[in-house]
């Protein structure tokens, strides 16, 4: 079950106008064009933004999200009749051929478990062509992001159009190693309801994530800072080896 924010068709509605973030897309935009991909494979599309950024500008574009409240969204967008859109996890991406595969958003921070992280990636690089990428991003752990994961710190509102104005605000949970949980509140105006979303996410370290990339037979090709979050969040760009030169898929 995904968290509700993803999944609640009231929080759903509320995701664009308080999560789209606009330069970390452009980034990830302009990698599809500098890695001169053509099929991209969008893991976790939400509510599909990046999905339908790069079909508007030609490209072939899968997305895959397990929140079907998600993908309602997604649906609607200008160009989504453009995407092949697939409701699921990685376990139903089948025979696809992808020249790169992205993961937005610190995606990669739901797979809590080493089992569930490996066997994601060996599907992922399955769907790759050979020499095909894996993109990503995840926090960066040494920068204890979640120390200001707190009512003081995170509360805001936004008048947010068609809805009214919204107050949200996080806070922190549960501690438990790399575990980070916490609780998402959403306040609307308009009725007064609060409603929330709970949340886990696993903060591996750089040498962690190289390793497990290393391990399901990918080559590491460059770690690179998020342009809009210098210092914050790491960008893993990952290589499938042609079979002769890694693990035969």
């Amino acid at each position: 079950m995904a968290d509700a924010r993803y999944e609640v068709p009231r929080l759903v509605e509320l995701y664009d106008s308080l999560y789209a973030n606009d330069s970390a897309l452009a980034a990830y935009v302009a990698m599809v064009a500098e890695f001169g991909s053509r099929e991209v494979l969008d893991i976790g599309c939400g509510t599909g933004t990046f999905a339908c950024l790069l079909a508007e500008r030609g490209y072939s574009v899968t997305g895959l999200e397990p929140a079907l409240a998600s993908l309602e969204i997604a649906r609607r967008k200008p160009y989504a009749d453009r995407v092949q859109w697939v409701h699921g996890t990685v376990d139903v991406l089948g025979d696809l051929q992808a020249d790169l595969a992205t993961l937005t958003g610190n995606t990669v921070q739901y797979f809590l478990t080493d089992t569930e992280w490996s066997a994601a990636l060996a599907v992922i690089r399955r769907s790759l062509r050979p020499n095909g990428r894996l993109v990503f991003e995840t926090r960066n752990p040494d920068r204890h992001p979640w120390q200001t994961w707190d009512r003081a710190h995170t509360y805001a509102t936004k008048a947010i159009p068609g809805i009214g104005t919204v107050a949200t605000w996080h806070e922190i949970t549960h501690v438990s190693g790399d575990l980070i949980t916490y609780r998402s509140s959403y306040e609307f105006e308009s009725d007064g309801a609060v409603l929330t979303s709970d949340s886990t996410l696993r903060f591996r370290d750089r040498r962690t994530v190289e390793e497990s990339l290393k391990d399901a037979g990918f080559t590491v090709a460059e770690v690179r800072e998020a342009p809009d979050r210098p210092g914050r969040e790491l960008v893993f760009i990952a290589i499938r080896p042609a079979d002769h030169e890694g693990l035969s898929s």
